[in-house]
């Protein structure tokens, strides 16, 4: 199902074609229904072939496979376009705030002004963790990191707030909901300050959201500190920019999770621990990686020689995108965003920014890349950001945790309410043994 940004009505996919797809395998034919989505390809629903012709399709990564109907999130990768329930990316970074877009995300439809005061308030009186929580995080090692700890700070969440672990009541569902989204933040900033031997910054309730989040991880307890407005709202555009994905692979390992009964806290530590992976929510840590690689902006040359000899096995970090064939929507956004964070800080001549720089202009006036259309991407612009703003690196994916926490808990909220939802069991394509019988070990 999806919503039309211009009827504002709900349009039942499945009532919009009478459309079919025939299959001839095994000497039988067969007619699957074909389906219309609002926008985007539509799907052929193979949800009977193993009953009807006794095969499964087999389709690694799940490339050509719907795997869920969804109103939250569309894609057009070949356009660029990035829609969260019907509204273009560029138009909420620029005009919205992460917590207007959270309540977008979970409920369909922005808010109007009162009801978004009270779900801001609402999320800001839920940023407190439990106190025995400090006790956990003391257990890992100092250099534990730090992705590692919030896989297990946030899972264990539902050890301490059993009041709402019942996926089968609406109300606990959504004081989940909100819960994961308020203390994330405070995790993540906790993660932060113990990787350093600092003492952990309690939210403070005065602050907006963004601007809360930046100072739990860099106030102490010795003097104030101010959070830049510029620099707050850089981190709420990055936050909004990152908030959902359609579904990824962390989105789709929060869902498979949740279709067991798991609950939220559970579901939403494994689609963390999805989202460490280099390939998924470590890129933009990787992007900063190949510019120490590089070093100075005169190794550059050689860098990109490197690039371009498919043997030598180096890739260019931080450009194209698996689903985005034109420029990353998102990255347009950052583009602008990142050289009022370095003007505001002046950055400009830190090393690996001019190195980034430098590529970025490359990458956007050589024939390779162009006829490639590798463009600079979102982890290209946010790790620059996140570099001029004194993060580390080892930081990058845990902010990107706490944005995606919004998309991950809207999606699996959206599951629960379908009554169609079964537990995820993918097919496999059996290669091994064949039958054999068991020879004791002295005759073998």
């Amino acid at each position: 199902m999806g919503a039309s940004e211009k009827s504002g009505k709900v349009v039942d996919m499945k009532a919009q074609s009478g459309e079919s797809a025939s299959l001839s395998v095994g000497g039988k034919t067969v007619q699957f229904p074909v389906y219309h989505a609002v926008e985007g390809a539509p799907v052929i629903d193979i949800s009977k072939l193993y009953s009807d012709t006794g095969y499964f399709t087999y389709d690694p990564g799940f490339m050509s496979t719907a795997a869920c109907e969804s109103k939250i999130t569309f894609i057009d990768g070949d356009e660029g376009i990035l829609r969260y329930r019907g509204y273009d990316i560029d138009q909420l970074a620029e005009h919205s705030s992460f917590l207007e877009v959270a309540y977008l995300l979970l409920y369909g439809d922005l808010p109007d002004a009162k009801t978004r005061d009270d779900f801001v308030r609402t999320i800001t009186l839920h940023t407190m963790v439990h106190e025995q929580l400090h006790f956990l995080f003391r257990g890992f090692p100092r250099a534990s990191h730090p992705m590692a700890v919030m896989v297990g700070a946030t899972a264990s969440l539902s050890a301490f707030y059993h009041d709402s672990l019942d996926i089968n009541v609406p109300e606990q569902r959504e004081l989940a909901a909100y819960r994961l989204i308020a203390k994330m933040p405070t995790l993540a900033g906790m993660a932060y300050k113990y990787s350093l031997g600092q003492p952990f910054i309690y939210p403070r309730n005065e602050l907006g959201f963004s601007e809360n989040f930046l100072h739990m991880m860099f106030a102490t307890p010795c003097e104030p500190y101010k959070v830049h407005p510029v620099l707050a709202r850089a981190m709420d555009k990055i936050l909004i920019l990152h908030a959902d994905h359609e579904q990824n692979a962390s989105t789709s390992t929060v869902r498979l999770a949740g279709s067991s009964g798991a609950n939220p806290f559970a579901c939403l530590g494994a689609g963390i621990a999805s989202l460490w992976g280099p390939a998924h929510g470590g890129a933009n840590e990787a992007v900063i990686n190949m510019l120490q690689e590089i070093g100075t902006v005169d190794n550059i040359p050689e860098f990109i020689a490197k690039v371009k000899d498919k043997n030598s096995g180096v890739r260019l970090m931080g450009f194209g995108h698996r689903v985005y064939k034109n420029y990353d929507p998102r990255a347009k956004v950052l583009y602008k965003t990142c050289q009022e964070v370095l003007d505001v800080l002046g950055r400009h001549d830190d090393p690996l920014l001019k190195i980034a720089v430098e590529l970025e202009k490359i990458a956007l006036s050589d024939d390779y890349f162009v006829s490639r259309k590798l463009y600079p991407n979102v982890d290209f612009y946010s790790g620059i950001i996140y570099r001029a703003m004194g993060i580390p690196s080892k930081m990058f994916t845990v902010l990107f945790a706490v944005a995606r926490t919004v998309g991950w808990i809207a999606q699996w909220k959206e599951m629960m309410e379908d009554p169609k939802t079964k537990i995820g069991r993918p097919r496999q394509l059996f290669t091994g043994a064949e039958p054999r019988k068991f020879v004791p070990a002295e005759k073998r």
